[in-house]
């Protein structure tokens, strides 16, 4: 019998199948119950998870930095699905939606009560739970499984230009979307510059908002020549420069060679023959110290870098270049309200539709390699550690697929 909250023509399941990682590499299939649909929530069938970096440092380590896991927990996060069954209060909290419907899922539920939350920066809630991460106890169980119940207020309809496997790059999307509304102000007449530290899809997804918001002109640094390529070949960077390897002994000598890169790339040229110099913006995306330090002796005076990859919990920083240049350092979380703009640049990009006067890139070509199958994942997760594959092409975005085309 379906549950409360459903009618009979709905098909709710009352089980799904999943992956659980139990240990390190450890990845069990089990089939659990699931509750009653609340009123306010959807069953969603689950049809296309994009593996992200947390995903991969769960799998390999059992923990995400600081944060444990202390049950066995499902992973995935970045993810669509079709709606099955609707809870009873869902037509009032969510009028347009309907059973059938394609959806991506914002996986992180706040309280909707503190004063972040009433101030709509939930990302930052004490109490959110996010899928697939340790953070909260009992885990909120992720995406690597044939269906969950979740919050109606927390899925977006796909319009049609985007499918399942679009609708999943809209999480990570909606990260860079978060990152670009961090910046104090937008670039006047589509004319800004800037530099984006890593070349891989969090970075690649923050050009492409980057590009919306008016950067005409973006580096792009990183220390993989194919990546950088995969980036310049397809419209994600105006310019590249591969990062030397090679790490400073002391303060001095880690700062002198941040500085000695952040000249390196003032001194590229754009394809207009013109002089890098230094950029107005910068998003780092890797965590990496030295990429840090850089980001700092690369921006303009009054420039702002964004932080937006979590690498090693603590930075030695070039304040003194900050302060006399007065170029703001910003922490950029997740993020909030950011899916209605997602949607917006994914649309744009598929369809090559022009956005405020710009043509974007193809945000699909983000995703190089295919699984298909809750059996999979363990193969999939094997391919996303990697940077190139056995046939030596480039790994950019892994997708799991419930289904094969």
């Amino acid at each position: 019998m379906p549950p409360k909250g459903s009618t009979p023509t709905q098909a709710y399941s009352q089980e799904s199948k999943g992956q659980y990682l139990h240990r390190a590499k450890d990845l069990r299939i089990e089939t659990r119950s699931l509750p009653p649909l609340a009123p306010d929530e959807v069953q969603v069938t689950i049809r296309s998870t994009t593996l992200c970096g947390s995903d991969l440092h769960y799998y390999t380590h059992f923990a995400n930095g600081d944060i444990l896991v202390r049950e066995p927990l499902c992973l995935g996060h970045e993810s669509s699905g079709e709606v099955t069954s609707l809870g009873a209060d869902v037509s009032a909290i969510h009028p347009s939606l309907r059973v059938g419907d394609s959806v991506a899922l914002e996986v992180g539920v706040p309280c909707g009560d503190c004063d972040k939350c009433q101030n709509q920066r939930y990302n930052v809630c004490p109490q959110l739970r996010f899928r697939s991460s340790g953070s909260k106890f009992p885990h909120y169980q992720g995406t690597l499984q044939e269906r969950i119940n979740h919050p109606a207020s927390w899925v977006h309809k796909l319009p049609p230009a985007l499918d399942y496997e679009t609708g999943a790059l809209l999480e990570p999307l909606s990260v860079a979307v978060h990152a670009v509304r961090r910046l104090p102000e937008p670039p006047r007449n589509n004319l800004g510059t800037c530099l984006v530290f890593g070349a891989g899809a969090v970075g690649l997804l923050c050009s492409i908002a980057a590009q919306a918001a008016g950067f005409s002109k973006i580096i792009m640094a990183d220390i993989d020549g194919s990546r950088l390529q995969f980036a310049q070949s397809n419209g994600y960077a105006t310019a590249t420069y591969a990062v030397k390897p090679g790490r400073g002994a002391t303060v001095e000598e880690k700062l002198s060679i941040a500085k000695e890169t952040a000249e390196e790339i003032a001194s590229a040229v754009w394809a207009d023959s013109q002089g890098v110099g230094r950029l107005d913006a910068t998003f780092e995306c890797t965590g990496v110290e030295s990429c840090v330090q850089a980001s700092v002796y690369a921006t303009k005076p009054g420039g702002s870098v964004i932080l937006v990859g979590l690498g090693v919990p603590n930075h030695i920083l070039p304040v003194s270049e900050m302060m006399k240049s007065e170029i703001s350092l910003i922490p950029s979380w997740r993020y909030a309200h950011t899916y209605p703009r997602a949607i917006e640049i994914a649309a744009a990009s598929v369809t090559g539709a022009v956005i405020d006067g710009i043509k974007l890139p193809d945000i699909r070509k983000l995703i190089t390699h295919h699984f298909y199958g809750i059996g999979s994942v363990e193969a999939a997760m094997k391919t996303a550690q990697r940077t190139k594959d056995e046939n030596d092409g480039v790994v950019i975005k892994v997708v799991i697929d419930s289904e094969t085309p």
